[in-house]
């Protein structure tokens, strides 16, 4: 059995595959508090009702992923990346094993929602992202280093890879979208920025900033993966607007952005064969 569960800050989505691959559980819930209690909750009742012998192929993501994992003492990068490696008490009576799309992926296309540092930004843009701050989120690579997986010191100089980037450029451009470039940082949320930490991070070179993806592009650099990711700039960081900052706000430009930005992603996919 595999089980896929995504932990964003208010949405959890989750999906048990048998070992044909075929789905017998999904379920996508939103919910506005207890995000953490109520994904262990849930993996709880997956291991109850759909792994009878308590094992299980399980790969966690998402925003708030890094916070299950240290609450169940498992390493983020294991619980995201790793293969063949094994989680103690992850749901009571499972004994997990971690893996990301199996030995043959070789690309890893992130995206996220995130917000506008770059003064030039506007909501709703689209955002190649070309390099990454991660100064701010625990690294996913501390700990015993998995040899098999890579080095224990990989070097980070060109994580972002170069030609899929031309390709996301091209494909955009074809496409009549507009498409802005810059560097992205991740912080642990899951409160939003003050006005502060935007200002700080605009010194940094920052461009957008949100609570996921970078430790996702370390851990995949670290496998020799190739990697790329596009941003929707959801909305302007903190101060930078006289309006509060709102998860609704951010929700409606995404809803908005989506065409465009599905049809950016997946015309890039299919060149990236």
């Amino acid at each position: 059995m595999r089980v896929g569960l995504d932990i964003g800050s208010t949405t959890i989505k989750c999906v048990v595959l048998n070992d044909a691959g075929q789905i017998v559980y999904s379920t996508y819930e939103r919910h506005f508090s207890h995000i953490l209690e109520k994904g262990r909750a849930l993996l709880e009742k997956v291991a109850a009702e759909y792994l009878p012998d308590g094992r299980a192929y399980l790969a966690i993501s998402g925003s708030a992923g890094m916070g299950l994992a240290d609450s169940c003492k498992v390493p983020f990068v294991q619980e995201v990346f790793a293969t063949r490696v094994a989680a103690n008490k992850l749901a009571p009576g499972t004994d997990c094993i971690i893996e990301l799309g199996g030995e043959d992926a070789k690309i890893l296309f992130l995206t996220n929602a995130a917000g506008g540092v770059n003064t030039s930004f506007h909501a709703g843009d689209l955002m190649l992202i070309r390099d990454h701050i991660s100064v701010f989120a625990p690294n996913p690579l501390i700990g015993a280093n998995i040899d098999e997986l890579g080095l224990r010191f990989p070097d980070m100089s060109h994580v972002y890879d170069k030609d899929l980037q031309q390709i996301i450029r091209e494909t955009a451009k074809e496409n009549d979208i507009y498409l802005q470039e810059g560097i992205y940082t991740q912080l642990t949320g899951p409160s939003f920025e003050s006005p502060a930490e935007i200002r700080m991070l605009r010194t940094l070179g920052c461009d957008a900033v949100g609570m996921s993806t970078v430790v996702e592009a370390i851990a995949a650099n670290h496998m020799g993966m190739r990697i790329c990711g596009i941003s929707c700039i959801s909305n302007l960081a903190a101060g930078m607007t006289d309006q509060p900052l709102n998860h609704e706000e951010v929700q409606e430009a995404a809803d908005m952005a989506a065409p465009r930005f599905k049809k950016l992603v997946t015309e890039s996919v299919k060149r990236f064969v």
